[in-house]
């Protein structure tokens, strides 16, 4: 991986703080660059795409967290365009259903695990379940859990166990073949404001904003904590964080685009060999194709 990318892993047996990571990094890139560069990256993960398929190992999960307005679903739209759709698949998620509140608060994601050979998206995950659950602790309360009848229930043990289901589950999916990304747009409280602006005052994306991004970027130090504190506790060497500087939308693709295709190259994925039998039939094959 380039140097200007390998700052920003989070390494698991170290102490992380958000206040160690700029928002406004490019990594020496310049807008024009970061474009030329991810249209080469781009290409390099089609093909790998191809391989991965093929080879049907190993699955992909990638996972994007973040503030309102860091550029999550422009990041999916730019980075992901040039994979095969047929391959990927896209799950956004909102405040769980009746049926999903249900079951424990990992049902939900595990139904919607990329099968081996394709890339699975999840824009939001598991953790919003360590994060705004965190900021609102009264939202756990709809989960029925025994004994956590009311919010001063829910203390520093609730949590700890939820980081350690949370690790349980991403270390058997690693066990078994899934490549697990995980991404947190890290984007400042003032670019967040002003791109809040560009959608008010911007007719065809006044869509994009709702009211209650006002109330939850009054909650920012909290979430900030709460992010922190998750990155802290699920951080692994298996499947690590990393925090992308989402100031500049360009350079935060390109980050996202490189990390991606550096993780795939280490796979060293190839396509299936035929074995002697499957070669001679295909010899056969050809043999008769060309005789007709």
């Amino acid at each position: 991986m380039k140097n200007e990318f390998k700052g920003l892993i989070v390494q698991g047996d170290k102490k992380f703080s958000l206040k160690n990571h700029k928002t406004d990094f490019t990594g020496g890139y310049n807008k024009e660059k970061a474009k030329d560069a991810l249209v080469n990256s781009k290409i390099e993960l089609d093909h790998l795409q191809e391989k991965l398929y093929a080879s049907g190992k190993h699955s992909v999960l990638i996972i994007f967290q973040a503030m309102d307005a860091a550029g999550k679903d422009s990041a999916i739209e730019h980075v992901m365009s040039g994979l095969n759709p047929q391959g990927c698949q896209v799950y956004s998620f909102k405040v769980p259903t009746s049926e999903e509140y249900q079951h424990d608060f990992l049902w939900r994601h595990y139904k919607a695990l990329p099968e081996r050979g394709r890339i699975g998206i999840h824009n939001r995950s598991h953790y919003e379940n360590v994060l705004v659950c965190k900021v609102h602790p009264e939202y756990v309360l709809s989960e029925n859990i025994p004994g956590i009848t009311e919010v001063k229930k829910i203390n520093k043990d609730f949590w700890n166990q939820r980081y350690q289901s949370i690790r349980n589950f991403e270390q058997h999916l690693t066990a078994n073949g899934t490549v697990i990304l995980k991404f947190f747009l890290n984007v400042s409280r003032d670019e967040q404001k002003q791109r809040f602006l560009d959608r008010i005052e911007d007719p065809t994306k006044n869509w994009k904003f709702s009211s209650g991004d006002i109330k939850e970027r009054a909650l920012w130090d909290k979430y900030m904590e709460a992010y922190q504190d998750a990155i802290n506790e699920t951080s692994t060497a298996q499947s690590p964080w990393h925090i992308i500087p989402a100031d500049k939308k360009w350079f935060a693709r390109l980050a996202i685009s490189e990390i991606i295709e550096d993780r795939l190259k280490n796979l060293d994925l190839k396509f299936p060999v035929l074995s002697d039998e499957e070669a001679l039939k295909l010899g056969e094959t050809k043999a008769a194709l060309l005789a007709e």
